[in-house]
This record gives C-alpha cells, sequence and structure tokens, in this order.
C-alpha cells in the first residue's frame, strides 16, 4: 500500500485553501470552488467540503458537526532554528498560533 492523496474535510473550502496558499505557501494545482488541490511533490494534498463527500459516498458522517482537532500535518526543516524561523513567518503571514515549538522525545 502507498497513500496518494491526503484529503482534509471543510465546510469552508475557500477559506482553508486560502489559508494554505496564503499563509503557508502552498501553490493550488486544481480547484473546482469546493475541492481544492494543492501542489504538493510525492503524496496528493486536498481539501474538500463535506457535503462533496456526503454525494460521493451517501454516508451520513459527512453531515455530522466535526469536533476538536481532526487532523496533524507535519513539514520537514533543517534544523531546530529552521522550525522556529517558519513558525515566526507562518504566524506573520496570518496563522494563529496554538502553541510555539518545542523538541519532543519521538
Amino acid at each position: 500500500m502507498k497513500i496518494d492523496l491526503i484529503t482534509i474535510l471543510t465546510n469552508d473550502a475557500p477559506k482553508l485553501s486560502k489559508f494554505y496558499r496564503d499563509v503557508l505557501g502552498f501553490s493550488v494545482a486544481q480547484n473546482t470552488g469546493k475541492y481544492v488541490e494543492l501542489a504538493n511533490e510525492s503524496v496528493r494534498f486536498a481539501i474538500c467540503e463535506r457535503p462533496i463527500m456526503t454525494q460521493a459516498t451517501g454516508h451520513k458522517s459527512y453531515r455530522e458537526k466535526p469536533a476538536g482537532q481532526s487532523y496533524e500535518l507535519a513539514f520537514v526543516l533543517d534544523s531546530p532554528a529552521a522550525v522556529d524561523a517558519k513558525y515566526d513567518e507562518i504566524i506573520a503571514n496570518g496563522a494563529t498560533p496554538v502553541k510555539a515549538p518545542a523538541t519532543m522525545p519521538w
């Protein structure tokens, strides 16, 4: 098995794609309004509105209100100093800070 696509589900694809584009610097590879695929090497990375998934699958879980955080993304950088610098850049670009970077045991 090999993961080919990771899709983040949302109720507002334009707003979330704006964050990934303007704050994190991703380029948009495809945009249908409610589905946005971001340019990313190796694994495809997309944002999709929940009603699209409800329509595609018929599964009721896509209509349920999400609660809490449901995913985490990690980005490779060269050093702890590079992590701190990228964090500062992302915050300066408009991200809301949750917690500053920290060294973790893993």
